[in-house]
């Protein structure tokens, strides 16, 4: 597949509208592209009303049954009070196809980023998600898949061992820090043995919008099942010090609405170890789409195969060390 025959490569401004009209709206001309890489995001200004956003999803990413957990799943959280931005429902349906693609439409929602440096925030957000996580709780995702060291880790190191994208001199380094890294992540998993629930799953300060001293939760495209712990490690920041600080108070928040298992702690830095395998072998996958090679030029380099190692080296040192300290 060349660039030119990429899916996407269809989402002209005429195809756009033309999806979007489908459905009744009336679009004024206005496409604003916004930023979003696995999926194709855009704001549609529409005639004598507020723009929408308009999602349109990967061919052959999710099945329609997937998409439509995730669209059952934040329908449920705001049923619950919880402020996250849900798919508007068109002819009873959170989704509609057009021409090859499944495409959602949502409101549009301001907001800035969280204040990653104000306790108080981050005690928030862990109350936000100690709701979040109590609905999640409550059922399971039948068709969306499940965070684990298979998908995240295994497939992801044989991916990439089996195309092109490691540099010859650096194949075997790659596979011998890999292998027993992921032995040390399965050990870590089952000294913790965590429950699994339905999750936001890629909980980082980027999907939350801050507005009138509240978070609003934005892009459950990665919903999953997975351990608590998932969406909370990824607002933390700084040193071992300022990170355990954060945790406190986020847990703080967290356990007004949900208790936590402790031993979670412990999967802290193997989640991070598997994030960061996970997204090599992501952006080797997604190599074929343009967007990609505009937006990661350094990806597929020498360079950052060396730090990719490097990185993946200190991570086996960080999953060793002490989980982060509770005070109480």
């Amino acid at each position: 597949m060349t660039h030119n025959e990429h899916p996407f490569s269809r989402l002209n401004p005429d195809f756009i509208m033309d999806a979007i009209e489908s459905v009744g709206y009336q679009c004024d001309a206005r496409n604003l592209e916004l930023n979003s890489y696995e999926n194709r995001v855009y704001q549609i200004g529409i005639e004598d009303s507020e723009p929408v956003i308009a999602k349109f999803y990967r061919p052959d990413r999710w099945s329609l049954e997937q998409i439509k957990e995730e669209h059952d799943f934040t329908i449920e959280l705001k049923d619950h009070g919880l402020s996250v931005v849900a798919p508007i429902a068109i002819n009873d349906k959170t989704y509609f196809q057009y021409d090859g693609f499944n495409i959602a439409i949502f409101p549009r929602r301001g907001g800035r980023a969280p204040a990653v440096d104000d306790l108080g925030c981050l005690e928030v957000l862990g109350r936000f998600i100690g709701r979040l996580h109590a609905v999640g709780a409550s059922d399971r995702f039948s068709y969306r898949p499940t965070i684990s060291i298979e998908e995240y880790g295994v497939s992801s190191r044989r991916f990439l061992l089996d195309h092109n994208f490691i540099p010859d001199e650096l194949r075997e380094s790659y596979s011998t820090i890999t292998e027993p890294l992921l032995k040390l992540i399965q050990d870590r998993f089952d000294l913790a043995a965590p429950g699994l629930i339905r999750l936001h799953a890629d909980c980082h300060m980027g999907n939350v919008l801050w507005r009138e001293d509240q978070p609003h939760f934005v892009d459950f495209d990665d919903a999953r099942m997975g351990p608590a712990v998932q969406d909370l490690w990824m607002l933390l920041s700084g040193d071992e010090g300022s990170q355990s600080t954060q945790m406190n108070r986020i847990l703080k928040g967290y356990r007004d609405f949900r208790d936590f298992n402790t031993s979670e702690l412990l999967l802290i830095e193997p989640l991070r170890t598997l994030r960061m395998m996970y997204h090599a072998a992501w952006l080797a996958r997604r190599w074929d789409d343009p967007a990609f090679p505009r937006a990661f030029p350094f990806f597929n380099t020498q360079r950052y195969w060396s730090e990719h190692i490097l990185e993946l080296r200190e991570q086996w040192a960080a999953i060793e060390a002490p989980a982060i300290f509770l005070y109480s």
